[in-house]
């Protein structure tokens, strides 16, 4: 029995080293079949993942076409858009702005404060420039009388020579003084050139809305109107004066 054994066993071994090495390459071929199935099964599963999960074509072409536009386009859209609102805004009918006017029983008391003070300063003044009477006791309505004015002129020459004291003028101040001018004009004697008008109505930009400051008083308005008198070379009408 151990003869046969060792027999068996030496066949065995025999049969082992007489083998086809060409199986053995068989099996390892089928081996790398087995790999490169496996890894097209891979691959087949990750192509199925991208048909399942197709990419997103919409935001590709979104931004291409961003891509695509010029960059200026949409400021010169934003400027046409501003553009086209002021062209509108200039088209609409604009409503008219109406003037602040202040309350009338305000202003009559500041125009009654105001001439009261003046009234008193204009008394107050040593060289008796000019003198104030109340017209019919109005205190909105002064005659004003001028007693000096520049004693090289030709216009005091000619005051001299017709006895004319003074020259008087009316002054009459509206509602809104001291934020309108007072009306000013010459009632005696008649003077002819310079700012006197006929009638006696005083031409002067001091007493126009442009030139008058609701900070100039009645004095400081008559010394201007003196001067001018004198600058305009501004004379007596004998003819009336006779």
């Amino acid at each position: 029995m151990a003869t046969l054994l060792r027999k068996i066993g030496l066949i065995r071994l025999h049969d082992r080293d007489t083998e086809d090495p060409k199986h053995h390459q068989g099996s390892f071929k089928g081996s790398k079949s087995n790999q490169k199935n496996n890894t097209k099964h891979c691959n087949t599963s990750s192509d199925s993942n991208s048909i399942l999960n197709p990419p997103d074509t919409k935001t590709k072409k979104s931004e291409q076409s961003n891509k695509d536009k010029p960059p200026g386009k949409e400021k010169q859209t934003s400027k046409d858009i501003k553009e086209k609102q002021q062209v509108a805004a200039s088209k609409a009918p604009a409503t008219p702005l109406q003037p602040l006017v202040p309350h009338r029983p305000h202003c009559s008391q500041v125009r009654t404060r105001r001439l009261m003070k003046e009234l008193q300063e204009i008394k107050r003044l040593a060289d008796n420039f000019i003198t104030v009477e109340l017209a019919d006791d109005n205190l909105f309505e002064w005659n004003v009388k001028l007693h000096q004015v520049d004693r090289d002129s030709a216009l005091w020459q000619d005051m001299k020579d017709t006895n004319t004291e003074y020259i008087l003028l009316n002054i009459s101040f509206p509602d809104n003084f001291p934020f309108s001018p007072p009306f000013m004009r010459v009632l005696t004697p008649r003077l002819e050139n310079g700012y006197v008008l006929d009638g006696g109505a005083i031409c002067m930009e001091l007493l126009t809305p442009r030139g008058w400051s609701s900070a100039y008083t009645v004095e400081a308005v008559m010394r201007q109107f003196s001067a001018s008198l004198v600058k305009g070379q501004v004379q007596v009408n004998q003819k009336t004066v006779d």
